[in-house]
């Protein structure tokens, strides 16, 4: 199976399964602490006594940490069914800068609101998981692929993909307003799918730009003139 997957795809795959088990399995034990510095913490105030706080790799690190098994099983199964056949699609560069920008994305909007959550007294919360860039890869998978019809994991449900997000988009933010959200990150996935889709509009934008005309050159000669020695 991995070897049918694309370079990018195959390689984002092995990698959170790796660092996320071997978080998991480090936690079991109790040193988990050493993972803890590569999740996303909030920005502390300079009188905060605590331990961690934001520092820039985590904006990349965190996405490859996972809360539990079913967290990291849900992630990857997106990302073999998204982000797969856009890589076929886009190839590996623009694939790599796609994932990096929707992972980024969901990042620094989930960094925004565990940072001003914590001036409202709330205690530091980090972040784990590559659900930002999954919903990038979502809402790129949609726009591409509107009406490919597609099943959830564990429910025997299918539904057109333009339908599938309709539906998870919204209850994603309803979600993100309503009180006892409990541990699950919403605003990273909204931050993941708005930063997606706004980095879509761009590229079709620059798409359709008409080129600009060549330049002449300041002194041209006629195409009737030849030069004779």
């Amino acid at each position: 199976m991995l070897s049918r997957l694309p370079a990018v795809t195959r390689a984002l795959l092995i990698a959170n399964i790796a660092i996320s088990l071997l978080d998991l399995a480090l936690s079991m034990v109790g040193d988990g602490r050493w993972f803890l510095p590569l999740r996303l913490w909030p920005l502390l105030p300079e009188d905060s006594a605590w331990a961690y706080g934001f520092m820039p790799w985590q904006l990349v690190t965190h996405a490859f940490l996972h809360a539990d098994p079913v967290h990291l099983i849900l992630n990857m199964f997106g990302l073999v069914m998204f982000g797969a056949p856009l890589e076929y699609e886009w190839r590996a560069r623009r694939f790599i800068v796609f994932y990096a920008v929707s992972m980024l994305g969901g990042g620094l909007c989930q960094l925004a609101l565990t940072s001003v959550l914590l001036r409202y007294g709330y205690p530091p919360m980090s972040t784990v998981g590559a659900s930002g860039a999954i919903f990038g890869l979502l809402v790129a998978y949609v726009r591409l692929n509107p009406n490919q019809r597609i099943g959830l994991l564990f429910l025997p449900i299918m539904m057109k993909a333009r339908t599938f997000v309709m539906i998870l988009i919204p209850l994603q933010l309803v979600l993100a307003i309503l009180p006892g959200g409990g541990n699950v990150a919403y605003l990273a996935h909204l931050g993941g799918a708005l930063a997606g889709w706004l980095l879509l509009l761009w590229w079709e934008r620059a798409r359709r730009k008409p080129p600009s005309p060549p330049r002449r050159g300041r002194r041209e000669r006629s195409d009737h003139l030849r030069l004779v020695r």
